[in-house]
Order: structure tokens, then sequence, then C-alpha cells
């Protein structure tokens, strides 16, 4: 039975599965890597779960820890312009770009709050999510580094005057969709600026109970 070698206990949930009816599970260690997968074998009369096998090769510790970066953006409009900041994209020399205020989600927010704090952070501006405008994937061509972000709009609240902005910002601008097309992809910091601002343009948005933070 699990223990007998010093493996970590196995959570199985309910044991909803029939006499003698095989299923694979993950040991993990207290780091909660896999580090074997087994072949389990449950007996409900004697409510017992016997490792059978360990033949299945661990799957890969690159594979076990693997996890995107979660970054939120928002995509703020004004008579036809949007809110972008300008910073320097450390694995292009230091060349300025455009982006829309955007950065990591952190513990112990919702992803609505990381929002707001990061426009606030980055812009000075007060922003007030209404409206998830899309999630996307890419992965950075230079780092290897997977994104996942989730871009919102919303009502801006004005600036607020003196505020300094992150020590990463160089400044902000507010572009037009032809401006920043014809800026060209070198100065946007990645794809995603300018899909953001197309798919806000086509109409795009998401109820935020869209997202539920369970805890």
């Amino acid at each position: 039975s699990p223990g007998e070698k010093g493996e970590k206990p196995l959570s199985l949930g309910e044991r909803d599965w029939g006499e003698g009816e095989f299923r694979d599970a993950l040991l993990c260690d207290d780091d909660n890597n896999c580090v074997e997968v087994c072949r389990l074998k449950y007996h409900p009369c004697t409510d017992e779960t016997l490792i059978m096998s360990t033949a299945y090769p661990p799957a890969p510790a690159s594979a076990a820890r693997w996890k995107p970066s979660v970054t939120v953006a928002a995509v703020v409009e004004r008579d036809g312009r949007f809110l972008l900041i300008e910073e320097a994209d450390t694995y292009e020399g230091g060349r300025r770009v455009y982006n829309q205020p955007a950065g990591h989600w952190e513990p112990g927010e919702t992803l609505v709050e990381a929002c707001v704090r990061e426009t606030l952070e980055e812009s000075a501006h007060r922003f007030t999510p209404t409206a998830l405008v899309g999630i996307y994937h890419w992965r950075h061509p230079s780092s290897g580094t997977d994104y996942l972000r989730l871009a919102f709009c919303g009502k801006c609240d004005g600036e607020v005057a003196g505020r300094a902005l992150d020590p990463a910002i160089l400044g902000t601008a507010w572009l037009t969709a032809e401006e920043l097309r014809a800026a060209g992809p070198a100065r946007q910091r990645s794809p995603l600026v300018l899909r953001c601002i197309e798919d806000f343009l086509a109409g795009r948005r998401y109820p935020l109970d869209l997202l539920s933070h369970v805890l």
C-alpha cells in the first residue's frame, strides 16, 4: 500500500471506481514535483489501494513545473486614441517600444485589481475595468517565456497629477490604431499590443463575472 517505500500519501478523491479497476496516478515529492507515474488497483472490500506497477517513466521535471506568466493589460480609449506607455525593451538593446499599461498578476489581488494597480503605476491614470476584451497566449521569441495576458477595457477616471511613474516607464502617449500600425512591429512590445486594440475596435467584450476567484 502507499507509504511502504516512503512515498507521499495519495489523494484519490471519491472511491467510485469498480472492484479491481486499474487507474494511473502521479506520485509527487514534498515540492509537488512529479517523481513517479504508477498504476493503482482499488479493492473496495478492504478499502485498500495497491500500487501495482511503477513501470511508467516519470514526467519530465520541466513539464511538472511549467506555468505561464500571467499578466493583465488595460485597453484605455479616449476619442479614438489609446493610452500607451513607452518602455525600453531589454531583449532588443533597450529600444523604445509601446505597450498598454500592463504587468504581472501579484499574490493577494484579483485580476481586475491587478489591472487597476498596473494602470495607475505605469501611467498615473485611474482606471475602472468594465469588460474583458480577451485572453491571449504569446511566447517571447528571445526568452522563451510564455505569457497569458488578460486585457480589460473600461473607464478612465483621469490622471493623478504629480504621480511618479514606475522607473521602467519612459513616458506615456495617446495614439490611434493607425498611428500604432504605422510605427510598425519594431515599436511594439509584442504583437499583443495591436491585437488587443483591434479586438477592442471589433467590439469584443466579455463580462467581468466570467472571471471567478474561488478562495
